[in-house]
């Protein structure tokens, strides 16, 4: 960290001359049980951008029915997947953020500051934002990642950035990763990545399945480009691999009309339709966690074989794969430019 040199007597100590970068991914409970789960739901169901609902029609609901019956089913959930090291979600980040430092340890010194937050839960954006501020950020990129914009999610990040820029007296420069769901860099590594899964299976897939989050169908006809960039991604990703991909929309939650096909009942009707193998990918999250580890993994796994399939695999994200640090090393250097 440098400090101004020349401050006049008495003055407080100032921390300058640091660049710093912040990965943010959506949230995780501290632990897999019930009463962390509770409190990790309520801040996230309570985030508007999540659910855009007046509060006075959604907190009754939210604290009476849904606050007192998920989260001992989410916690078991959690239980499945947990690691010794945390949830994957936070696990992978962190990874992400290190190797990242590493790398630009020996490129910059320690001109650049790399951390981490969840939006949801711990690590928390604003304790990350006011720790580079006191390590000397002056300048500080700012990544959800999130290869596709949406709402619910990249804004909700800036939202809560933006909101401890606010209660700063001195602001760092603010920059944000946009969505990059149409990015070379991205498209060759989920290319690499899925090819390199699907070459190490011992059967061949009938049908190769892309499963992004769901969003409400209104989020859609309100404006918001997340399904457009779920298919562009998709297209893309299909072009350069030169083979079909069945996309699908996992996730649902509530009695709200939400994106098809859903995935869970595409599993089950392609067995039906006597499609008994297949391989499964989300190139929509950055990091394994709940929705891919058990819903996709293991739930989509009992779905898909108790309508009859006979073959599932499930292949997983970039996470802290050399692959998926250089694509991060790519985006991040690119947006840093002129910074470093």
């Amino acid at each position: 960290m440098q400090t101004l040199d020349h401050l006049p007597e008495g003055h407080p100590p100032v921390a300058t001359g640091k660049v710093g970068l912040l990965l943010v991914n959506l949230g995780t409970p501290d632990s897999p049980d019930k009463k962390a789960v509770k409190r990790y739901l309520k801040e996230f169901l309570s985030d508007k951008r999540v659910v855009e609902i007046p509060d006075i029609l959604w907190q009754p609901i939210l604290r009476g029915i849904i606050l007192n019956t998920r989260p001992k089913k989410s916690a078991h959930a959690y239980g499945l997947v947990w690691t010794d090291e945390g949830s994957p979600l936070a696990v992978y980040t962190r990874r992400q953020a290190e190797a990242l430092a590493d790398k630009y340890s020996g490129k910059y010194g320690d001109n650049v500051h790399v951390d981490w937050a969840m939006r949801y839960g711990n690590p928390s954006i604003p304790s990350r934002m006011q720790a580079m501020k006191e390590a000397g950020c002056e300048r500080i990129l700012v990544a959800p990642l999130y290869p596709q914009y949406s709402g619910a999610t990249t804004a909700s990040v800036h939202d809560a950035v933006f909101d401890a820029v606010k209660a700063m007296r001195w602001h760092p420069a603010i920059r944000t990763l946009p969505p990059y769901h149409d990015d070379p860099a991205y498209i060759a590594a989920l290319k690499s990545s899925v090819e390199a899964g699907l070459a190490a299976l011992d059967f061949e897939p009938d049908v190769v399945i892309a499963s992004f989050h769901g969003m409400p169908k209104r989020t859609l006809e309100l404006g918001d480009p997340y399904h457009c960039h779920c298919q562009k991604t998709a297209r893309l990703l299909s072009e350069a691999m030169g083979r079909e991909l069945t996309i699908a929309f996992q996730s649902r939650f509530g009695p709200a009309k939400w994106l098809e096909p859903a995935t869970d009942l595409t599993l089950e009707e392609l067995a039906k339709a006597g499609k008994k193998k297949v391989a499964i990918f989300a190139p929509g999250f950055s990091s394994d966690c709940l929705e891919t580890c058990e819903e996709l993994a293991i739930r989509g796994k009992e779905d898909f074989e108790e309508a009859g399939g006979e073959r599932f695999a499930y292949i997983p994200c970039l996470n802290d794969s050399d692959r998926g640090i250089d694509l991060l090393d790519t985006l991040m250097r690119r947006e840093l430019a002129g910074w470093i």
